[in-house]
């Protein structure tokens, strides 16, 4: 399921919900897009929130801390996340027009605020030197079951450099898990797949992609390609490694090489 914002307005820009809007992928996410010098605060008594700075400024006030957060790129720099329980009061000022990409699931755990600042975001590049470098990508992981275990959910971001691949080999999960798209130019374009469906990608969409099925991306020649990618862990089965399609596991080999080097 392809789920596009056409503009991102001021305020609380929905784009799934777990009762009503793609509610099978068992998460709360959305765009709040803040003025300069608004004020925005996070509270829910049943679901623990991450906050993903997008862009622009903010600070940051959760029990006695405060911290201040600046994005120019989502291309070039890491991510600044705040991760909170249910019953905590977050508020944010927005120091300038910022974005926050909110992520929200039910968790009936209670665990401390985290703040992870881009320092604290794993980065890897996949794909270096093989298959002709046709899907090296950077791949960013702000939190998962390793570092968080307390968490129903995971976050992370992966940069698709232009022309490339990117959740290749095709894998698949049990887990549900949410893609939020952004380009470094307007007009891109890409392609996601869901098993044996083809969405074509803008910028502000966002693919629902259900337990099970394989998920590759692509990005159009010219246009890099920005997702961030939200799994929601399933009861009792959290998300810890992809499930690589066989049919595609010769690729992994060492020293495979495809045409026209064969």
């Amino acid at each position: 399921m392809l789920i596009r914002l056409d503009n991102i307005r001021y305020g609380y820009n929905e784009i799934t919900n777990m009762e009503t809007k793609a509610p099978e992928m068992l998460m709360d996410i959305g765009v709040e897009r803040m003025g300069a010098k608004s004020i925005k605060v996070f509270f829910d008594t049943d679901k623990e929130t991450a906050l993903l700075l997008l862009s622009g400024s903010i600070r940051l006030h959760w029990d006695d801390h405060q911290e201040i957060a600046s994005r120019n790129s989502l291309f070039d720099e890491n991510p600044t996340v705040l991760h909170f329980p249910k019953n905590v009061h977050v508020k944010v000022d927005a120091v300038e027009e910022s974005e926050i990409l909110v992520q929200k699931t039910t968790n009936d755990r209670d665990f401390h605020p985290v703040l992870y600042r881009p320092k604290d975001c794993r980065s890897d590049i996949f794909g270096k030197d093989v298959w002709n470098d046709t899907a090296r990508r950077l791949v960013r992981t702000v939190f998962d079951y390793n570092n968080a275990p307390y968490s129903n959910m995971v976050l992370g971001e992966v940069i698709n450099f232009p022309g490339k691949w990117s959740s290749y080999i095709p894998h698949g999960h049990r887990q549900p898990e949410v893609y939020f798209y952004r380009f470094d130019r307007e007009h891109g374009f890409g392609a996601g797949f869901i098993g044996d469906d083809v969405f074509k990608i803008v910028n502000n969409s966002a693919l629902c992609i259900p337990g099970g099925p394989t998920h590759p991306q692509t990005a159009a020649p010219g246009y890099a390609m920005y997702y961030c990618w939200m799994i929601r862990h399933l009861k009792d089965d959290p998300w810890t490694t992809r499930v690589d399609d066989e049919r595609y596991s010769w690729l992994l080999e060492k020293g495979v090489r495809i045409w026209p080097d064969k």
